[in-house]
């Protein structure tokens, strides 16, 4: 198979510039692949939906590990509260979070895309897709409305939760979601820096939680549910934040910015791949269906998408649909706690048994999976 086939304008088209279609561009790009990113805002640190939270994995193991340290900050605790406000102080001895600058890490990902040949197209938007013999023809608008037209040999969808790839190549579309609105507070300062403060609460949170953490630039504060489009709500940011702002030493100003959206929330939806056409991160349902989280899980996938993809141009390696369904994480046991959250959730439950053995240990595998130099354990309890 030729490198370089002229037939085609690239060798793979990305819809999405966020991590996990960056992983896929720079591995396919750096494996030698002409890469085409489209990325519908023109600049890539405006109108996010992400928390921005990197676990320890994703900060030493990935191309992450060379983001800009100033736009980090480490977390190396979690404060899980109980709907009455009780506290327990949980943390992994050597393990911690990240928390991001995400307008600055976005577009900091976009230069590494450029500096290492990717072809990124900011303010396009992905239109239409048809499979052309063994490719597929694209279209687009670029900013202006100007039309956009493309022949590639394989086309993915990191286009997020709602992907229009997913739609049009007939693949697999999430259907679960969680629905989430945060808020940030540039210039403020927590008195617990290091903690990721989470909250149980029925109330405010009906199958998820609500958060506040320090990052590099203030404080982000959020809210999620489970989102039921027959009966969709917006998640009441405002009353929950005037109930635990004072506690975690939230300011009482407004908000400098607010962002929300849609969390898939579960699993890996089918089919991921075929044809030529394949589905990374939300687009494909790769975020933990219990804690949401998205970045570590999504940016392995998506580079092994896009080393399995050079693989074959290069050498005939094994079927990039195959590798991509088979590397997609299955999150069984969160998926198995996803279900009895959205079942069973109580918040006496909570309140009676925050410092049971049980809920501490269900408390450990959500956060930490028992990982770092030794078992999880609970620091202290604080009434």
């Amino acid at each position: 198979m030729a490198l370089h086939d002229s037939s085609y304008d690239c060798d793979v088209l990305v819809v999405g510039a966020s991590f996990a279609g960056a992983a896929c561009a720079l591995a396919a790009a750096r494996a030698g692949l002409r890469v085409t990113v489209l990325e519908r805002k023109t600049d890539p640190g405006e109108r996010l939906r992400t928390t921005g939270i990197v676990v320890k994995e994703a900060a030493e193991q990935t191309w992450l590990s060379r983001a800009p340290s100033d736009c980090l900050h480490r977390v190396e605790r979690v404060r899980l509260y109980s709907p009455r406000l009780q506290s327990l102080a949980l943390n992994a001895p050597g393990y911690y979070f990240l928390t991001t600058d995400t307008p600055r890490l976005m577009r900091w990902l976009a230069d590494e895309l450029r500096r290492n040949g990717v072809d990124l197209r900011l303010g396009a938007s992905f239109t239409q897709a048809q499979r052309d013999g063994d490719g597929w023809r694209v279209e687009g608008r670029s900013q202006g409305l100007l039309p956009i037209q493309c022949r590639t040999r394989s086309l993915v969808g990191a286009d997020g939760a709602k992907s229009r790839v997913a739609e049009r190549t007939g693949l697999g579309r999430v259907r679960e979601f969680l629905y989430g609105i945060e808020y940030e507070f540039a210039g403020a300062q927590l008195p617990e820096p290091d903690a990721l403060h989470c909250f149980v609460s029925k109330r405010y949170a009906p199958g998820y939680i609500g958060w506040v953490a320090q990052n590099p630039t203030g404080v982000q504060a959020g809210l999620a549910l489970r989102h039921d489009p027959e009966r969709a709500r917006v998640p009441d940011i405002d009353g929950f934040l005037a109930r635990v702002g004072a506690l975690v030493g939230l300011p009482s100003e407004r908000p400098d910015s607010t962002r929300a959206g849609l969390i898939p929330c579960s699993g890996p939806v089918f089919p991921l791949a075929r044809d030529g056409a394949l589905l990374t991160g939300d687009a494909a349902g790769i975020v933990s269906p219990v804690t949401a989280g998205g970045i570590h899980s999504a940016w392995a996938h998506g580079w092994t998408l896009g080393q399995a993809l050079a693989a074959q141009v290069r050498s005939g390696g094994p079927a990039p649909e195959r590798v991509a369904i088979d590397s997609a994480p299955r999150f069984r046991t969160k998926r198995a706690l996803r279900w009895a959250f959205d079942r069973f959730q109580f918040d006496w439950p909570f309140d009676l048994l925050l410092h049971s053995a049980p809920l501490r240990w269900a408390a450990e595998q959500v956060y930490f999976h028992k990982r770092g130099d030794s078992q999880a354990q609970v620091l202290r309890r604080v009434d």
